[in-house]
């Protein structure tokens, strides 16, 4: 199918996609799915089903301003005269202008993933998008009254648990007589990601609205939807962290090993060696790799009680309670040291040297291995009743949750370990 930018300025974009149905789909882009070529938001999904398509693709982070939006409009009359149903589709920026303009574009149905109000700072309290507001360019930006079409069906995408979005759900809400509402629970402003499916998208666009309907939908989606099951994890760290280890060690699913970051894989791990003990196959579904190299006998103890460890999950040195080390010796060996000198760790009778570079990644290296150029062996000092430990200077403090940072230029209770 043949596309054709039948409107641009210096804030956007609109691609029209000509296809075989009676339906045109507005799909207007987001601050991630800018205006690159010809390239349409979900163009992959709606090409699917051949839908006839008007891409808004923004060229700024300037939330589609009404001056542009009315030139594209008065470009594109004609295209739009060819068609009885016109429904927009878009998510955040996109879902805004999507329920803004749904007036002016005579559509038919609206589809707003996590919409914004506005970004007015004296419109919200949101300041996410702060930085983006322009008075001039976004003068009277709010979704009005006067925006909204009586005949028009309105359906929002949500998490009620995001402070953030829901201020602008709730803003937006009063206005709609006629919204449908379905929530996405704990996944913050993610609901474009997890919900990027084909399938559900055509039903957005085509299906009469029946919630029971559209939610054993969004669950099928769920099940399958790995951004799903990071959102989540990452949106209850912290909060619920005792039901989020049993979550994971009953969900059914394989991730890949990029698919979390070193940062949230250390906090997973930290949430299943804590709550219940872990197995290969609870980590190899989480798609973290495991070396285990590594036995130990000695302990050290931080000043909150707990075990000093070297995690060969995460390959980090943190510190945990001794009765969760003693159901997960196999991951978290407690770390041994008996004198001012390295930092060593004792493997099947193999020594192996702790070391770690600037961006604080560690690694072990056997004695008679030679480092790499960004790698320093970690030093161990003794003081009096106690160790430190330090890189380039900078000790080695823990804090209450276990986690272990090299950031401190003195000694203090922190960055003293005691021989347990």
């Amino acid at each position: 199918m043949d596309k054709q930018i039948v409107f641009e300025d210096e804030h956007i974009r609109a691609i029209y996609l000509k296809g075989s149905t009676e339906t045109l789909v507005l799909s207007f882009g987001d601050l991630i799915t800018r205006a690159k070529g010809t390239s349409i938001n979900a163009e992959k999904s709606l090409s699917k089903y051949e839908y006839s398509v008007i891409g808004f693709m923004p060229k700024q982070k300037s939330w589609f301003p009404h001056a542009s939006m009315m030139g594209a409009l008065e470009a594109i009359q004609g295209i739009l005269a060819e068609y009885k149903n016109i429904v927009s589709y878009g998510g955040s920026m996109g879902g805004y202008a999507a329920i803004k303009y749904a007036k002016a574009f005579k559509m038919n149905r609206v589809v707003a993933m996590v919409p914004q109000y506005s970004i007015n700072p004296e419109e919200v309290a949101d300041r996410r998008y702060t930085d983006f507001y322009n008075a001039e360019v976004n003068g009277d930006m709010r979704i009005q009254a006067d925006d909204i079409v009586a005949e028009c069906e309105y359906i929002i995408v949500y998490d009620p648990y995001f402070d953030l979005d829901r201020e602008h759900y709730r803003k937006i809400k009063p206005l709609i007589p006629q919204l449908h509402t379905l929530h996405l629970p704990y996944t913050g402003h993610d609901a474009i990601a997890v919900l990027a499916n084909s399938a559900l998208l055509h039903d957005f666009i085509e299906h009469p609205f029946e919630p029971t309907y559209f939610y054993k939908q969004i669950r099928d989606v769920k099940k399958n939807s790995k951004f799903y099951y990071r959102s989540v994890i990452a949106h209850l760290l912290g909060n619920h962290n005792e039901a989020l280890g049993k979550i994971l060690k009953t969900i059914d699913l394989q991730l890949d090993s990029a698919f979390f970051d070193a940062s949230l894989k250390q906090t997973i791990t930290r949430i299943l060696l804590t709550n219940k003990r872990v197995d290969e196959q609870d980590l190899q579904k989480l798609g973290i790799s495991v070396n285990l190299p590594f036995e130990n006998k000695t302990q050290l103890q931080d000043s909150f009680g707990k075990v000093l460890v070297f995690n060969v999950i995460t390959q980090k040195i943190e510190s945990y309670d001794q009765q969760v080390i003693d159901v997960n010796g196999k991951y978290i060996i407690p770390l041994h040291v008996e004198n001012t000198g390295l930092a060593t760790l004792e493997v099947k009778k193999q020594d192996y040297l702790i070391c770690m570079n600037d961006r604080r990644v560690t690694k072990l290296f056997k004695l008679d291995d030679e480092l790499s150029s960004d790698m320093q062996p970690l030093v161990v000092k003794k003081g009096s009743g106690f160790y430190s430990l330090s890189y380039k200077g900078l000790y080695m403090r823990s804090d209450e949750a276990g986690n272990c940072i090299f950031d401190a230029e003195t000694v203090g209770e922190t960055e003293q370990f005691v021989v347990s």
